[in-house]
């Protein structure tokens, strides 16, 4: 089904006449991701995801583990990942960014 909307995306997408075979399809798709990211970070005004997260301090918590959803709200976050904080420096979330410190940390 996905696939099928994929194809129908592309034709609308890609000149007539140069629409790929359907085994070439995923070379098709990965050119036209490449294509939008490279005019993405061609745009110096706007900072890049990792910039942005970046500014956001480490957050601190009690505990030696915390749980990282992403947002608050369910629908803007991500799995739930349970991070470990025995460590000194900031943990980070494997999927946001966040980054999370022990509040008192005794070691």
């Amino acid at each position: 089904m996905a696939a099928r909307g994929l194809s129908s995306l592309l034709r609308r997408t890609v000149a007539p006449g140069s629409f790929p075979s359907p085994g070439n399809s995923r070379a098709l798709s990965t050119a036209l991701i490449s294509e939008h990211t490279a005019k993405w970070m061609q745009d110096t005004s706007k900072k890049s995801p990792m910039e942005l997260i970046n500014e956001v301090p480490p957050i601190k918590v009690e505990g030696r583990i915390v749980a990282c959803e992403g947002d608050s709200d369910p629908a803007l976050g991500h799995p739930i990942e349970f991070i470990c904080l025995d460590l000194k420096a900031p943990a980070v979330c494997k999927y946001c960014g966040l980054r999370y410190v022990q509040r008192n940390h005794h070691h």
